[in-house]
Formats: C-alpha cells, sequence, structure tokens
C-alpha cells in the first residue's frame, strides 16, 4: 500500500480523511488511466460521491454528521471503478479496487 497526502488547499473539506493509503491495484489502475488520486481524494472529501445511487449519496450525507464510514465510488475507464472509504473514525481513508475490499 502507498500513502498519499492530498493537496487540499482549494477543496471544501466536509471531513478528515486520516491517513490516505492506496492498494497496489488501485495504484495500477490509477496509473494506467492517468487519473489524478488526489483529485479524486478532493471529490470525496468534498461531497462528491461519484457513481452512487441517491440512496447511497444520502447514507453518506447521514455519515458525515453521525460519524460513520463514507464511501465513494468513480470510474475510471468505461468498466474499471475504485472505491474510497474513509473509516467512521476518520483515522484513515483507502483508496482500493472493489474486488479488493
Amino acid at each position: 500500500m502507498c500513502v498519499l497526502k492530498p493537496h487540499t488547499d482549494l477543496c471544501l473539506e466536509l471531513f478528515q480523511l486520516g491517513q490516505v493509503a492506496i492498494t497496489p491495484g488501485a495504484l495500477e489502475l490509477v496509473e494506467h488511466s492517468g487519473t489524478n488520486a488526489c483529485r479524486l481524494l478532493q471529490r470525496h472529501q468534498s461531497g462528491d460521491f461519484g457513481d452512487l445511487p441517491l440512496g447511497d449519496v444520502d447514507e453518506n450525507l447521514r455519515a458525515i454528521k453521525e460519524g460513520c464510514r463514507i464511501m465513494s465510488s468513480y470510474f475510471l475507464t468505461n468498466l474499471d471503478r475504485i472505491w474510497i472509504i474513509t473509516e467512521a473514525d476518520r483515522s484513515a481513508t483507502t483508496i482500493l479496487l472493489p474486488n479488493e475490499y
């Protein structure tokens, strides 16, 4: 796992990320697709949860207020997606592939 330090000066921070890590599979996909992982973290932290059903977005908004786990999902290619999960205690955020969960 690789540790990332996102640049967040210009984004709205709805919650703390804690220590940020990325799994090897997610890192490979991010690099292959040319995606900026820090930008995805900014989207996650500012409430743009990506490709989630409306009910899951509502759960994330509740989770921000109540201190529960927050999850985002982003397609990086037509078929490949990554998840970003921030733990309930805000100690850590992990970027991973769904099959790595």
